[in-house]
This record gives structure tokens, sequence and C-alpha cells, in this order.
């Protein structure tokens, strides 16, 4: 990185808002130009804040992809929106992401009341503006402008990129002057077991029914390096064994077919061979155990 005159150099954490299934993962892809959080059609799948550094030039700003926060009824719901809510706090500034509609959702509404808690400057991106006609986006523009005072909004599309660089400036002119945060060659202060983790999740996921992602959590009990491959060892916790037979698939089929999809993009991650060994354990009613969402790490 070249070195920028003192006080032009930008960097700072920006807090991505919204509700599930807005495209903030799709986003932080697209800015980073890498897949680094999971992207699947199922919504609230994201379930820690990731963390993604994207450095420039002259300015390095550090996005924290969260949980979609939502009115929150079970113990692990709560638990996902209170670690969004904290992010909000922290950010120095927040980008609301939110989809076309004719009015406001009720849990944008609430988003833009913890954004006016925390006093931190605010950016709204109408994201999947490639599914409407570019004339039904002024009159939202306008009701959104009148409920907060945003900084900016910007209409986009992260799916194809479109209005991504100019929401980027104009998150990157809110930032504070600064040192970058992180070294350059960083993309994530993420440990690598957790990524590994949620590739794994995204092919239950992608690859069950309705029930089945919500009721599983991904834990790597062993991740060991020898001679330019890596030996991954995980369980995959469900809570029912009506759960662990769907998981498992006749014959091993859906185990199979999840660790075989798993095992690639891992590869590509990693960048080396892998060997994935996955087991499916009935963990009963771990949503909703306290410590059991600190073991599984949300909490």
């Amino acid at each position: 990185m070249t070195p920028e005159p003192p006080g032009e150099h930008r960097s700072g954490f920006v807090s991505l808002a919204g509700r599930p299934n807005v495209g903030k993962s799709t986003l932080v892809n697209r800015i980073l130009g890498r897949e680094l959080s999971i992207v699947t059609p199922k919504p609230q799948t994201t379930r820690n804040r990731i963390t993604a550094i994207y450095t420039m030039a002259n300015a390095q700003m550090v996005l924290h992809d969260i949980p979609g926060i939502h009115e929150a009824t079970t113990p692990l719901n709560r638990s996902l929106v209170a670690a969004a809510t904290k992010t909000l706090e922290e950010a120095d500034v927040v980008l609301l992401i939110t989809t076309p509609s004719e009015e406001i959702a009720p849990d944008d509404l609430r988003i833009m009341d913890l954004i006016k808690s925390a006093g931190s400057p605010s950016v709204l991106a109408i994201n999947k503006i490639d599914t409407v006609q570019p004339a039904t986006l002024l009159p939202l523009i306008d009701l959104y402008s009148k409920a907060h005072a945003f900084e900016e909004i910007v209409p986009i599309s992260a799916l194809y990129g479109e209005g991504v660089q100019d929401l980027v400036d104009a998150l990157l002119r809110l930032l504070p002057s600064g040192p970058s945060l992180f070294p350059e060659e960083d993309v994530s202060d993420m440990p690598v077991r957790f990524f590994v983790e949620e590739i794994i999740r995204e092919q239950v996921i992608n690859k069950t029914g309705e029930e089945i992602p919500y009721k599983t959590a991904v834990v790597v009990e062993s991740f060991k390096e020898d001679k330019g491959r890596v030996s991954i060892h995980a369980d995959i916790h469900v809570e029912k064994d009506s759960q662990k037979k769907i998981l498992v698939g006749k014959a091993g089929s859906m185990i199979k077919a999840i660790g075989t999809s798993a095992r690639a993009k891992i590869e590509d991650f990693l960048e080396c061979r892998v060997r994935l060994d996955l087991f499916v354990k009935v963990t009963p009613n771990w949503s909703r155990d306290s410590a059991r969402l600190r073991e599984f790490g949300y909490h």
C-alpha cells in the first residue's frame, strides 16, 4: 500500500443492519470481491457478527455483517439480536439495507430507532433494484428520507454490482481519518475454524428442507494440518432423532452430499487439499439452552 499524506487516510467500522434476507451477506461478498459471508435463499442464515476487512490505497473499511434484526422469540434469536444491537452502538457508520416496497417495514423502523439511539452517521442502501422499475424507487427514497436523517440514500443491486461503488464512496466519506486498523493482507479477524463451520452450515441449509437449518449448529472439533493437507472433524448438532435421520439420509446419502460440497468449498477457501469427516449428533433443545449457546459460540 502506498502511504498517503497525513490526515487523508480514512479507516473505521461500518455495521450492516437490516431485516433478514435483504442481501447483507451478498453485499459484503460483492465489496470484497470474494465469498466470505454465506449466502442462501433462506432468511436468518447469518448467526454471528462477521468481520470483513476491505483495504484500499487510501482507506480501510471494516464491515460488520450482523444477524438480521427482527422480533426475537427464542433464546437463540434473542442472543443474535442483542449481539447485532451492540454492534450498531459501536459503529463509526451504520449502513441500513432494505429492499423496494410500498411502505417502511416495522423492523426497519425499529432499526432506525436503534440508529438514532446510537447517534452514529447512517447511510441507506435500497438493495435488489434489479427486481423493480426505476420509477418505483423515488417514492420509497422520499418515504425513508422523511423517516430518518440519512446522510445518503443509494439504490443498489448487490447481486449484479449496480450502484455498489457509489455506496462504498458514500461510506468512505463518513469514516474518520486515521491509519489502517488491520494488516493490508487481512480480509477478516475471524478464525479459520469459524469459516469452515459456516461453509458446512451453508451446505446443510442449501440441501435440506425448511426445519433442519434453524435447528442445526456446526462445531469443528479437530483441525490438523500435515504435509499440505488439512484434516477436519466437525460435529453437526440437531435437536431431534428425526432431524438426524434427515441429515444422514438413506444409507448416508445426505451427509455424503453435504460433505462433498462442503469439502470442495473449504478447499477453495484454504487453497489446499482437505479431508472432511462429518458426524451428526442429537443435542436436545440446544437452541434454548444458554450453556449450549455459549459452547456453540452464540453468546
